[in-house]
């Protein structure tokens, strides 16, 4: 999967910078052309030297160093890569670039970059669970930036706990997992929806739900990643969607259907993670906000238009995945459900168990076919979920009884 790709390999100045040698090995190993650029404090913990001899190429470190009048390095090194890695990334190499600052040769290359982006964080388990960190993380992540998460483990502090850099053979692994699905979705057309939908009751209330849209958020950056053309439907969501992809924002079940069926037929994958509103005011929305009278309030509802059912009545060449939350008998229920609408997978939770609810960042979940039980994944964060129910989409697309699109 590496033989003849060109990475840049980013090494920031942290104890676990030692590690950046044993992943260039690795990398070059297999086939690689590995560029590595260190900041200058990462020269404090391991040498260039040792570097270019593993990588068999000259090591960046000065923005100012350029060593061809012919091309700009940082320039023509981001032009002509693949993908960049940063490994170990320190907290302050990660604030640099979700800010956008260029003020060395490893942050000024990043800011030209083109390529995906695979960031592998290394530090004090405070400091990566500093707000500002967290939300440095989450920043890179809506813009379609990859990572390898830390392990748990004695940190050169002394503490032992989460912020050991990921081993280079777990990084060399993620990175040849990327390659080899970058292109398995290429061509393809991918819809996906997120978040709850909100049913108004008047100008300031509404109905609505706990999804985040996080889910959703992470299939589409998965599809955007392994090469698809993705269209993203989201209603209310508490966290930015990825970069990349052709977003549409609804409210209410009827603008979710309305924008859905309208892009529906030139789809070849749907993906419906959206927790759609089943029920909306019978009398309509207000036009005023409903005033306090008496000790009770009842309200009259009535049944929106299923959406993901919908879809399945119309299919003719889709691949249609739905989703099911459930608190008990989850294989029952979704199997059921897939049935129902015609879905070629369900994806089910069981939202009761901790891990696996609305608004967090992990998910367990068991995905259903028309065989019964496809795959059973267990507490995973929620884009290696995306990931892996991507690729078992691409896997069984030949077999969705349909023509190609």
């Amino acid at each position: 999967m590496l033989k003849g790709k060109s990475i840049i390999l980013g090494i920031t100045g942290g104890i676990a910078a030692y590690k950046g040698a044993a992943l260039c090995s690795k990398l070059v190993q297999a086939g690689a052309k590995v560029n590595v650029i260190m900041t200058e404090s990462a020269t404090k913990f391991i040498t260039p030297l040792t570097l270019q001899t593993l990588s068999r190429n000259p090591v960046y470190i000065d923005t100012f160093d350029e060593r061809d009048p012919a091309v700009v390095s940082h320039i023509d090194l981001a032009d002509h890569a693949d993908l960049i890695v940063i490994a170990p990334a320190t907290a302050n190499a990660i604030a640099k670039l979700a800010g956008g600052h260029a003020d060395d040769m490893l942050s000024t290359t990043l800011l030209a970059a083109a390529c995906p982006i695979l960031i592998a964080p290394a530090m004090n388990v405070h400091m990566y669970e500093h707000p500002a960190v967290v939300s440095n993380l989450e920043l890179l992540a809506s813009r379609g930036v990859m990572f390898v998460e830390p392990g748990t483990g004695q940190l050169a502090c002394g503490y032992v706990a989460k912020g050991r850099l990921a081993e280079p053979e777990e990084i060399a692994a993620a990175i040849e997992s990327w390659f080899a699905r970058s292109g398995t979705l290429a061509g393809k057309r991918v819809l996906v929806t997120a978040g709850g939908t909100m049913e108004r009751l008047d100008p300031v209330r509404y109905l609505t739900n706990d999804s985040s849209g996080k889910m959703g958020f992470a299939i589409a950056e998965a599809a955007l990643l392994m090469g698809a053309e993705v269209t993203l439907v989201a209603g209310r969501t508490a966290v930015p969607p990825p970069a990349g992809v052709e977003l549409v924002r609804v409210e209410s079940a009827q603008q979710m259907l309305d924008a859905v069926t309208g892009v529906y037929d030139k789809m070849d994958i749907v993906v419906k993670a959206a927790a759609v509103a089943d029920y909306r005011r019978a009398a309509g929305v207000s036009d005023h906000k409903l005033k306090k009278s008496g000790e009770r309030l009842t309200l009259e509802l009535e049944r929106t238009t299923d959406v993901l059912e919908t879809l399945g009545k119309r299919k003719n060449h889709q691949f249609l995945v739905g989703f099911a939350a459930e608190t008990e008998q989850v294989e029952r229920y979704a199997m059921d459900k897939l049935r129902r609408k015609h879905c070629d997978l369900i994806v089910a939770n069981d939202v009761s168990i901790e891990g696996a609810g609305f608004n967090g960042d992990t998910n367990i979940v068991q995905v259903y076919g028309e065989e019964g039980l496809v795959e059973a994944l267990p507490l995973l964060s929620k884009r290696e979920v995306a990931n892996r129910l991507l690729e078992l989409i691409a896997d069984r697309l030949p077999r969705s009884g349909g023509k190609e699109a």
